[in-house]
């Protein structure tokens, strides 16, 4: 089994990058190390083109249009636009890249973010407070479908100081709001000209201030970027890097075996641990929270809280974790894993298959046998065949399995529109993606639980400042979690970028976003 020790080691920051006391940086953060995962041992070097392979296309280059996570297009997203800011993997904290600092003097209500001097986008207008101050202005409008909706709606006033400072306003305290911003697509500052032009122009010609531009993209083929040689921070060390998109997992991790590919995320535990095996580099990304088996509230039969409770109690996830990971996952039986400073030993699911039995006893005696459809994504049907096997002793209980492409996830989760799924709420910070994915009425919000009890907790959680408070606050919610059966954490996500022996200075952020610019081929 690889290593989950191998983990980034950035180079020590030489002010407090604190949310609560602002943030200050030159550059961009140093050169992830990977000493013992078979990386190269040389230094950067700069030229080659880099082949890698994620999991799903985008519809369009809009930066709201794409996700800023690991299995999806945050690589594309970071190489054309750039970062506001990254995180250091361990410890949240922010680090600067295009944006110069984010402060706040009344404990998170209102900051004030900085932007370096001088900064122009690759069509020669202006990056500046204006720029910034258009996209988060952009992505509160419901119409125009931003990822980054409900993470601009807590805004309530924005105001351009000069050209490098925008001052705005939250409508409640959030003392890490930096870590919305990395999480989503807030980080990405496209130029407002080009992004006018209309859809069709801009993706023909995505302009950001990133360090890489659009060669071409072929749809359903490749999509190639080449460096930009006008980068405001320390130059990218590749010539180019191809993107292919491969839904497949073990395609994904044949492709790297065969020397066909250079780098993937990999989104499963069997077979990183078989990644690892066939001599690959493995580095995964320190992670809280993790997958789960989503159960819709707003809809029968999951409305009723005895049938997910039923569900919660039936599963017997170490079996799961045998059948989906070949035994190698790591269980999320706790909401933050044990060296997280809001660690708490609120167990989130309990087995017990004798009560569960008797609340689906009881739903049946109600004349509401459960009969569950598991809606699962192309390349996780395993998921979707341990469930139904693991639940098909019980009586009063059908399970059918329904296979949707991961282009469905907006109408399957955002529209609420399955029984039972597949989703993630993954983290490093609990601030940003508890209250997204569980806040009562929240857009992302797709289990639809609404409890007063949980949202307090949530809330407190968010406001709070000092670390005990914190920690009550999340054990409030882990054990309302758990009475609730909101959700059933299966395990850890993994956040893991899989690469050959070729490629250096890889690193991560937030959700295992990938950053292009440290990037490196050895000759």
């Amino acid at each position: 089994m690889f290593n989950r020790k191998q983990r980034f080691a950035l180079a020590a920051l030489t002010a407090a990058a604190l949310l609560l006391s602002g943030c200050a940086g030159t550059g961009s953060p140093a050169p992830t190390s990977t000493e013992g995962t078979g990386g190269p041992v040389t230094g950067p070097v700069d030229g080659g083109t880099l082949t890698a392979l994620l999991l799903s296309e985008p519809r369009n280059l809009d930066p709201h249009g794409l996700q800023n996570n690991n299995r999806a297009q945050a690589l594309v997203g970071n190489a054309l636009y750039g970062t506001l800011f990254t995180a250091d993997p361990d410890s949240a904290e922010l680090i600067p890249s295009l944006a110069e600092s984010l402060t706040t003097s009344d404990g998170g209500t209102t900051f004030e973010l900085k932007l370096r001097e001088g900064l122009t986008f690759t069509d020669g207008t202006p990056f500046d407070a204006a720029a910034v101050e258009y996209h988060w202005s952009y992505a509160q409008d419901p119409e125009n479908g931003s990822n980054g909706l409900q993470d601009s709606g807590l805004i309530v006033d924005m105001n351009v100081v000069d050209d490098v400072t925008l001052e705005f306003t939250l409508e409640r305290e959030t003392p890490r709001f930096g870590a919305r911003i990395t999480l989503s697509p807030l980080n990405w500052i496209a130029s407002p000209t080009a992004h006018e032009a209309g859809a069709e122009a801009f993706d023909a010609n995505p302009v950001g201030a990133g360090p890489f531009v659009l060669d071409n993209w072929t749809r359903g083929g490749t999509l190639s970027l080449l460096r930009n040689d006008d980068y405001a921070l320390d130059a990218a060390h590749l010539d180019g890097i191809d993107v292919q998109f491969v839904a497949d997992t073990n395609q994904r991790l044949n492709a790297l075996a065969t020397g066909a590919a250079d780098i993937t995320m990999i989104d499963n535990w069997g077979i990183t641990a078989r990644a690892e095996e066939a001599g690959l580099q493995v580095v995964e990304m320190p992670i809280s929270g993790g997958q789960l088996l989503a159960m819709n509230q707003t809809a029968a039969p999951f409305d009723d809280i005895r049938a997910r409770q039923a569900i919660a109690h039936g599963l017997n996830l170490e079996a799961f974790n045998q059948i989906i990971n070949e035994g190698q996952g790591t269980l999320a039986t706790y909401l933050f894993s044990d060296d997280h400073p809001l660690f708490n030993d609120v167990a989130l699911t309990e087995y017990d298959p004798e009560r569960a039995q008797e609340l689906l006893d009881e739903l049946a005696a109600d004349g509401k046998p459960l009969s569950v459809t598991f809606t699962t994504f192309q390349g996780s049907e395993v998921v979707g065949e341990a469930y139904q096997s693991l639940l098909s002793s019980y009586d009063n209980l059908t399970v059918e399995i329904e296979v949707v492409s991961w282009a469905e996830t907006g109408r399957v989760l955002g529209q609420k529109q399955y029984q039972t799924t597949i989703a993630a709420t993954s983290f490093q910070e609990p601030d940003t993606a508890l209250p997204r994915a569980y806040l009562g009425g929240a857009p992302r919000n797709s289990v639809g639980v609404n409890d007063a009890e949980l949202d307090r907790a949530l809330i407190d959680g968010t406001n709070a400042t000092e670390t005990a408070a914190r920690q009550e606050a999340y054990q409030r919610f882990s054990t309302r979690f758990a009475e609730l059966a909101v959700g059933i954490y299966y395990q850890r996500e993994p956040l893991v970028a899989v690469a050959s022996d070729k490629v250096g200075g890889i690193q991560m952020y937030a959700q295992g976003s990938l950053i292009p610019d440290t990037l490196w081929l050895a000759e």
